[in-house]
């Protein structure tokens, strides 16, 4: 499949002590917490996520798939890249690659699926409108 850049950002995060576990390599529910803050630091550059809460909704994860491939260990610079795989009606799916700084060793490849969720009433709506014209457009940077 062909990935395409999706909110062109690249984050950068460096294995510390309290990253570890008893094994000394970053525990598996860390790389949770890394592919959250790229996510996040992307949201933060491509929407206007307090619009989105004034009206009621946010995008709300409703499936990730890990594929962890080699450990991660203290001093590690990973980066992580975003790319768009799919807009659906109502979800977009993610793929979030992680690799070593400065080489092509990938340490994990995840792909999530998020739904744009109305808060009141706990249901996925369509994304539509300038959210979508955003998101398609992020497809061609």
């Amino acid at each position: 499949m062909d990935y395409r850049p999706y909110m062109a950002h690249t984050t950068e995060i460096t294995v510390r002590g309290y990253h570890l576990d008893l094994y000394r390599h970053v525990n598996n529910a860390r790389y949770l917490e890394f592919l959250e803050e790229s996510r996040w630091q992307n949201y933060d550059k491509r929407f206007e996520t307090a619009g989105l809460k004034e009206k009621g909704l946010a995008f709300v994860i409703v499936n990730i798939n890990i594929d962890y491939k080699r450990p991660a260990m203290l001093g590690d610079v990973l980066n992580i890249v975003n790319t768009l795989q799919r807009i659906g009606n109502k979800s977009v799916t993610i793929r979030q690659h992680m690799f070593l700084k400065g080489t092509d060793t990938t340490v994990v490849d995840a792909a999530v699926t998020i739904v744009l969720m109305d808060m009141k009433t706990g249901k996925a709506v369509p994304i539509e409108g300038e959210l979508l014209t955003m998101m398609q457009s992020s497809e061609t940077n």
